[in-house]
């Protein structure tokens, strides 16, 4: 089945036509900015899986398919709001600030990746770092929309995850106090339609993954997540909601995972290649980019003169990740614990003294 054919809230279809009329925000500069933000994190997200290949940085999920939902997520949120990441998450921060060399850290294995709050700011960023785990970082953003609540500032959360997640118990139980106790939190569903190997169409009978949103008493939303203006007006709807106190609102983004799971994946294994090839049809990037063109927003000048920066901007970023210190190795006892536990301390000396050796008597 072509889940684009089914209804769901859009402005323009993957050919780039306008469809129903633009909503009021969507101006020239921002439907360009919107487009720009795409394409560079499509670069990056190149190299980094190059990156991985060549033994660079670990196991990397790809975020080819989902730079829409991305991108207007991370544009949409305000910085005194609180951003609750999973692991397919990196255009929404780098929207919200973070730098790509943060989430190469990550990736490269250095958890210093997740520290990333700016040292000079007048606001201070509350943002949560990546969550691996499925869904549990839905009850942490139950926990941040509730502290949000006491505090009475006017201030919303917005947690991320896939379809996939809407299968566990995390989800549905924080769907369900996020409607009893009236918080203001927005889900957001990258609907990608493959949780892993398992496809969609065996993890929820329901027409659309917004539905459950019934059963918590909360308004949920079916949006064209290829559609980067339908993603952003559903998200900046539901955070004014939030904000001012009417409580919390589902939204599934419905788009499709173009690459593997991740570097560590074979999606030949169990996905059908004529599949893809359809869904490379409906892609958010093309897809403005045709609509901006066709509306003399767009030229190919423009594109390459954009592209060269793309590079430019990801190559930086890669510099100075592959220039990043190396932690020492005894880190990972060091922060595994508040005390290290007496019968760890000898093997923690044992791996000193072995990185010692092969760095000749050197370490740190």
């Amino acid at each position: 089945m072509n889940v684009q054919a089914l209804p769901m809230h859009r402005f323009i279809d993957h050919n780039g036509t306008l469809i129903t009329q633009l909503p009021n925000w969507a101006d020239l500069e921002t439907l360009v900015g919107f487009y720009q933000d795409m394409v560079l994190t499509r670069t990056y997200d190149n190299k980094a899986v190059a990156l991985q290949r060549t033994g660079k940085l670990g196991t990397y999920p790809s975020h080819l398919g989902s730079e829409a939902t991305g991108v207007a997520v991370g544009r949409a949120l305000k910085a005194n709001d609180v951003f609750v990441p999973y692991y397919r998450d990196m255009p929404a921060m780098w929207c919200r600030g973070i730098g790509m060399e943060k989430n190469l850290q990550y990736w490269g294995g250095d958890e210093r990746g997740s520290d990333f709050a700016p040292e000079e700011s007048s606001v201070p960023n509350r943002d949560l770092p990546f969550c691996v785990p499925i869904a549990t970082q839905c009850t942490h953003a139950v926990g941040v929309a509730s502290a949000l609540k006491i505090q009475g500032n006017h201030e919303a959360a917005l947690v991320m995850c896939g379809d996939g997640a809407t299968s566990k118990g995390d989800f549905l139980e924080s769907i369900n106090c996020a409607g009893a106790w009236n918080i203001p939190l927005v889900f957001v569903v990258n609907n990608n339609q493959w949780a892993i190997s398992v496809p969609r169409s065996l993890q929820c009978a329901a027409e659309f993954l917004s539905e459950k949103a019934k059963g918590a008493g909360i308004p949920g939303i079916t949006v064209d997540g290829n559609d980067v203006i339908a993603v952003y007006d559903a998200t900046i709807t539901a955070l004014e909601r939030a904000r001012k106190g009417k409580g919390a609102t589902l939204i599934e983004a419905v788009s499709y995972r173009l690459s593997d799971h991740t570097t560590a994946d074979d999606a030949t294994r169990y996905r059908n290649e004529d599949e893809v090839q359809t869904a490379w049809q409906y892609e958010p990037i093309r897809r403005l980019k045709t609509f901006l063109i066709n509306q003399a927003m767009w030229s190919d000048d423009q594109e390459h003169q954009w592209q060269e920066q793309c590079k430019e901007q990801v190559e930086l970023a890669v510099e100075r990740y592959l220039n990043m210190p190396i932690q020492a190795p005894e880190t990972g006892f060091d922060f595994l614990y508040e005390s290290l536990p007496q019968e760890l301390h000898a093997q923690r000396d044992t791996l000193i003294n072995k990185a010692m050796r092969m760095q000749g008597g050197k370490h740190g």
